[in-house]
């Protein structure tokens, strides 16, 4: 299968810049896998569509202001780096801009904080010691900003909007965005009508940025991304699953989680995973999916066209650009039942 199948046009100007004031007044589409129906609607209208048989999965990741601007401490050359993942004690591998300008011993300068570089990879990623006085993440959030994505040109007012209300777990380096629509009254009225939440963790990592590189979807390699799953919630899944109930995954990364993590039942603790959801692949557990609308070309344009079907996919996305829905990180949301 190629990954130019997977491509469509989408307008700039269709591509959300900054958030709504009202998280969940976003526009929602909604998807029915069985009569092929297609709807318009407001997010804040998910209340309708969630059944008392639904068990909500959420990841409550926490985005790190994971992106830093320094220098190089001999030339001065403009350096930026992307916090990934912290592989031991004050040892980080980060996305490198540019890479071609950093060599093993050299040291990228910011405030209260040095880089030395240890290790150059593949794919623009460095490994760093850092060397800081303090406590590392308070001298990150002094220094650091939100890593929002590369195609939202817009400087973010408000650093907490690019955080879910339920965000609780710091370690990602992007957000789990369909949670951003989300507010905590619309938390509590879908408590209210006896739907369960469950939270579990899945901290983003670079597959969020990369694009992929090869022409061919089975020769493409995900980056591993760590979750956790708590003994409670590994509990309430399958009693969920036990009692038949509906697995509603907010976002793909829940969906990643849940179906990289089942077999013969779900399982507490620390993982990683590598899952790469694309057709003809079979669910094991999620039922329906919150979910936005994806870049071309990308993994998660592929996860939601194996829950979906592609051309029911593409149909709905046809729908949404002729509507005039805002897509990716701040855009509008699909909920596919």
């Amino acid at each position: 299968m190629k990954v130019n199948e997977y491509d469509y046009y989408l307008d700039k100007a269709l591509i959300a810049q900054s958030p709504l004031d009202k998280r969940d007044a976003s526009r929602l589409l909604v998807l029915d896998r069985k009569t092929g129906k297609i709807t318009h609607k407001h997010f804040y209208d998910i209340l309708d569509y969630l059944e008392e048989n639904d068990v909500l999965v959420i990841n409550n990741t926490k985005v790190l202001k994971a992106r830093m601007f320094g220098k190089k401490d001999v030339t001065n050359a403009k350096i930026e780096l992307l916090l990934l993942e912290e592989v031991s004690k004050d040892t980080w591998d980060a996305l490198t801009k540019p890479q071609r300008r950093i060599k093993i011993g050299d040291v990228v300068l910011f405030d209260n904080l040095k880089a030395e570089c240890i290790c150059v990879k593949e794919e623009g990623i460095n490994t760093y010691r850092m060397i800081y006085d303090g406590v590392f993440l308070e001298v990150l959030d002094n220094i650091g900003v939100m890593p929002t994505p590369p195609y939202i040109h817009k400087t973010l007012k408000e650093q907490d909007r690019y955080q879910t209300v339920y965000s609780n777990m710091l370690g990602s380096s992007a957000a789990p965005t369909a949670g951003l629509h989300f507010t905590e009254d619309l938390i509590k009225r879908i408590k209210e009508k006896g739907i369960e939440i469950i939270e579990i963790t899945l901290h983003v990592g670079l597959d969020t940025f990369r694009p992929i590189s090869v022409d061919d979807i089975e020769d493409h390699i995900m980056h591993k991304e760590k979750y956790f799953i708590s003994e409670e919630a590994c509990k309430r899944l399958n009693e969920a699953v036990k009692n038949k109930k509906n697995i509603v995954a907010v976002g793909t990364t829940s969906v990643r989680t849940l179906e990289a993590n089942y077999n013969n039942g779900f399982h507490s603790g620390r993982f990683e995973t590598g899952i790469f959801i694309y057709p003809p692949y079979k669910f094991k557990v999620v039922d329906k999916l919150i979910t936005n609308f994806h870049l071309p070309k990308s993994t998660l344009l592929m996860l939601v066209s194996a829950f979906a079907k592609k051309e029911f996919i593409f149909k709905a996305y046809a729908e949404a650009i002729k509507n005039e829905y805002l897509f990716f990180s701040f855009g509008d949301a699909m909920f596919i039942k």
